[in-house]
């Protein structure tokens, strides 16, 4: 697949796993800064061991850890174009998607600057992405693992509205995920 078509499709996917973590059908995207990263169209990322290979994302998050979050329900696996995720949509409220990229650290990641804020969560480098501006109710954590891998916790609400209220459930799900990063 041609680096330029291969990037327009992740970054549709990524719109369609936002969507997917609340249930909703997605908008068509039209020229809306996503709070998703997406694979830069530079040459392909060498895979290396990262340790999240031996994590099921759906285990990240424990029963306790699941209340805490406000989550209620039980996680879905998920394939997103070869790479690994869950989520869990917790009806009339909001969803939230884990998904482990074992190949793109932050630095491979592309998201609109204006969009992102550099920050710690725990141990880890991370990204808050979302587009205060589109109020769309939407949120993503992105956190480094190593140089060469990345975790990304998106959240969704119900309604696309309450963008800070998105971005406190995604800090919320990232700090309880990220003691269990390599």
């Amino acid at each position: 697949m041609a680096d330029g078509v291969r990037a327009k499709y992740l970054g549709t996917l990524a719109v369609l796993l936002l969507a997917a973590g609340c249930g909703r059908q997605p908008a068509a995207p039209a020229g809306h800064a996503s709070a998703h990263a997406t694979a830069t169209a530079a040459t392909p990322p060498v895979a290396a061991w990262t340790g999240l290979a031996a994590l099921d994302p759906c285990t990240l998050l424990s029963p306790q850890d699941r209340s805490a979050a406000g989550v209620s329900v039980l996680g879905k696996p998920k394939d997103i174009a070869g790479v690994r995720a869950c989520d869990w949509t917790v009806p009339g409220t909001f969803g939230v998607t884990v998904t482990l990229d074992e190949t793109r650290g932050l630095a491979d990641l592309q998201v609109a600057k204006k969009t992102a804020t550099k920050t710690t969560v725990g141990t880890h480098p991370a990204l808050q992405v979302a587009d205060r501006k589109a109020a769309d109710g939407t949120c993503a954590v992105l956190l480094g693992v190593g140089e060469a891998a990345s975790v990304q916790i998106d959240v969704s609400n119900t309604g696309f509205s309450d963008t800070p209220l998105a971005c406190r459930r995604a800090g919320t799900v990232a700090g309880l995920v990220e003691p269990k990063l390599p």
